[in-house]
């Protein structure tokens, strides 16, 4: 007699129930091992974006620069074409208009709006459009290009608007709100979480949260929001080698931005404190060097010119542990903290002097008028236009700054793209402003030449780029293989 195979498959029914018992005992699990982050992981962000969008606004701007075709029609005088080529030529040799698109966000019923200066840098007519659809005319309050934020003005009453947020408690993980007008396509929304704190692209006082939230060209000035809907930061660049958000957004943290809006609203200006040093790192093969030092925490004084550092006592060779109460990581902390500090303002600075802490007093003078006088610099005249990298680069000169329409900006300018290089099939174009090489701000063809070779030298294969093009900045990575 056969033997009648017995089946071991659960029955369809029977099978469905157990894996939903299964799946909520999983569940169950998840939550008793980790109540709060079940709490805190959002189903959905449509609440959010429905309580912010009405305070994003979008931005458009105006720009006159000089055009020209370049065409100089060969007409025979007292040819009866000589008129129309003349007018021709004047049409299009005259003054053209160029537009931008960007974001903004408001920050008082009254109409004040924050975005990024490349965004209105050298516009004629600043354009806010709300999220209602309605459009009005704005107006320039201030700037301030060393962390890339303008202030906008509207005349309007009972905006809606939002409120900057703790930046510092923001977290690696956390979830963050994107919210703008990325490539012009005005009001959208994207999500992601806090990749990483305290990044540091160009600038001195850059503090960028970095993010994976979809950030695009015409997000910049738009705002990243936490999920109480406060403003953490200023989105502003991205990494990205083709143009496009492929993850790695940065925005400047909003606990340096509402300083520097505070600062723009009051004074139409920046009044950043001042110390008056020179200051450099200190690490590790200083620790035996130095007496008392038991940690590269701190920074180093190399200089001190007259000035308030000078008159409060500090003396070349001290290192500054704490400012103000607060203590000391680095340079680029000091530096940051310093510039947020009022000034006229009395601060208690430790220093550690010869094996001893010394707690000196020090009232602050302001960075943007002492500065330049402290620590002079002279302005070599910039060296013929140079070919690296498969682009032919020149540094700013007042015919290349007309030229290119560079306003006051600085780096390095592309003059021209080899065809068929890297550099042409990266996106890279004339007129483009590479501003920053290996992460390090270059201003000149030495600078440039001194990353690369130290790039090939860490045995790198490329090195990174920071281009900005009509203002909007990008990352690049360029091949320096032989």
């Amino acid at each position: 007699m056969r033997a009648r195979a017995v089946s071991t498959r659960i029955p369809d029914q029977s099978r469905t129930l157990a894996a939903l018992a299964l799946g909520l005992l999983l569940t169950l699990a998840a939550v008793l091992a980790n109540p709060v982050a079940a709490q805190d992981r959002p189903a959905t962000f449509a609440d959010l974006a429905e309580m912010v969008s009405p305070a994003v606004v979008n931005i458009t701007t105006m720009t006159t620069v000089a055009g020209t075709t370049g065409l100089e029609p060969l007409v025979p005088p007292g040819s009866p074409f000589e008129d129309f080529f003349r007018d021709f030529r004047d049409r299009n040799n005259g003054p053209e208009r160029s537009s931008a698109l960007g974001s903004g966000f408001v920050i008082s019923a009254d109409g004040y709006i924050v975005t990024n200066n490349h965004v209105i840098e050298g516009a004629d007519e600043i354009e806010i459009e709300f999220f209602s659809g309605e459009r009005m005319p704005a107006t320039l309050v201030g700037t301030d290009p060393n962390t890339d934020i303008a202030v906008l003005k509207v005349e309007a009453a009972d905006l809606p608007f939002v409120a900057f947020g703790d930046s510092d408690t923001a977290r690696v993980g956390d979830w963050v709100l994107a919210v703008g007008n990325p490539l012009g396509q005005g009001f959208s929304v994207s999500a992601g979480i806090v990749s990483a704190r305290n990044r540091e692209l160009s600038g001195t006082y850059d503090d960028y949260i970095q993010t994976d939230a979809a950030i695009n060209r015409g997000n910049s000035g738009g705002p990243l929001f936490d999920l109480d809907g406060k403003v953490i930061g200023v989105n502003t660049a991205i990494l990205s080698p083709t143009g496009g958000s492929i993850g790695i957004g940065f925005s400047m943290a909003s606990n340096v931005v509402s300083g520097v809006v505070d600062q723009l609203m009051n004074f139409g200006e920046t009044r950043r404190g001042w110390l008056g040093v020179r200051i450099q790192d200190v690490t590790a093969d200083m620790l035996d060097a130095i007496p008392g030092l038991t940690s590269t925490r701190g920074a180093m004084v190399s200089d001190v010119p007259d000035g308030p550092a000078k008159d409060g006592g500090v003396m070349p060779g001290d290192v500054i542990l704490t400012f103000n109460g607060v203590d000391i990581a680095d340079t680029r902390e000091l530096v940051r903290i310093v510039g947020a500090a009022p000034v006229g303002a009395t601060v208690a600075v430790q220093v550690l002097r010869n094996g001893e802490l010394v707690m000196l007093n020090i009232t602050l003078g302001r960075r943007e008028t002492s500065e330049a006088t402290a620590f002079p610099t002279e302005t070599p005249s910039a060296p013929e236009p140079s070919e690296v990298l498969g682009m032919t680069l020149s540094e700013i000169t007042p015919d290349i700054a007309q030229q290119f329409q560079l306003g006051k900006a600085s780096g390095l300018v592309v003059v021209a793209v080899t065809p068929g290089g890297d550099a042409e099939g990266k996106g890279i174009l004339a007129g483009d402003l590479i501003s920053e090489a290996g992460q390090m701000p270059v201003t000149t063809l030495a600078e440039l030449e001194t990353a690369i070779e130290e790039a090939r030298a860490a045995g790198r294969k490329s090195i990174l780029l920071l281009i900005r093009r009509a203002g909007d900045p990008r990352f690049v990575a360029l091949s320096i293989l032989p």
